[in-house]
């Protein structure tokens, strides 16, 4: 007979009996059953008056982006699941007698046949969230870090040092703002602050194109802070 209509209190009751002693719909691990079930629920349910299967239904969401790659048949419905064991276990007269030793084939295996088809879906569906999971963009490791930059002495033109510092550009680097912070007889360093993405900008190679390329200007140069962002 399988679970009948989730969205009705006599099926989310059945749903809740059978999860009171499991942790998934089938098995100790989560699978298409549990994916399916899920699905077929419009929200999660009243946990007042479903507390299992309202456990249930938030512990399965914690693997949705895994639905996919569970283990299982993904092309059967959810009303395959449940309910005839449920009833059994819920009323147990309504069990059915014991088989006979004779008729129990104590070296069969537990195992059965996948469907071809069954399984050519799911491994089209798990290449396609593989391909998904490769598509989406990583986040580049950035730093925003302070720099320090040193004239020779208080006749240096602080202006032009400035301007020159922030000609240099590079893919991943971003100059912010800026000021002239008195070091003593009148001398004056340029505190600039930056953003750099990691990969692409190395901060000691930044510092001694600085140094090279406006040597005129720059006696040297610092990190005075540093922080990922």
């Amino acid at each position: 007979m399988g679970f009948t209509d989730l969205l009705t209190d006599a099926g989310l009751t059945v749903l809740n009996s059978w999860l009171t002693t499991r942790s998934y719909v089938v098995g100790y691990s989560p699978s298409q059953a549990d994916v399916a079930t899920h699905k077929a629920l419009s929200s999660a349910p009243d946990a007042s008056k479903y507390p299992n299967a309202a456990r249930w239904y938030k512990h399965i969401a914690s693997f949705e982006e895994e639905f996919p790659t569970l283990p299982g048949d993904a092309t059967k419905p959810y009303t395959v699941y449940g309910p005839d064991v449920a009833e059994v276990t819920l009323n147990p007269a309504k069990a059915p007698a014991a088989e006979e030793d004779d008729d129990v084939d104590l070296f069969a295996s537990d195992e059965e046949e996948e469907d071809p088809e069954a399984v050519r879906v799911r491994e089209e569906r798990l290449a396609a969230y593989r391909e998904k999971k490769a598509a989406k963009p990583k986040v580049a490791a950035k730093s925003m870090v302070t720099l320090d930059i040193k004239p020779w002495d208080d006749e240096t033109d602080m202006v032009a040092l400035e301007a020159a510092v922030r000609a240099i550009e590079k893919d991943g680097l971003v100059w912010g703002t800026s000021k002239l912070v008195p070091v003593g007889f009148g001398i004056k360093k340029l505190q600039i602050n930056l953003v750099v993405e990691d990969d692409k900008v190395g901060l000691t190679e930044l510092q001694e194109e600085i140094q090279d390329e406006i040597e005129e200007y720059v006696q040297s140069s610092d990190i005075a802070a540093m922080m990922k962002l």
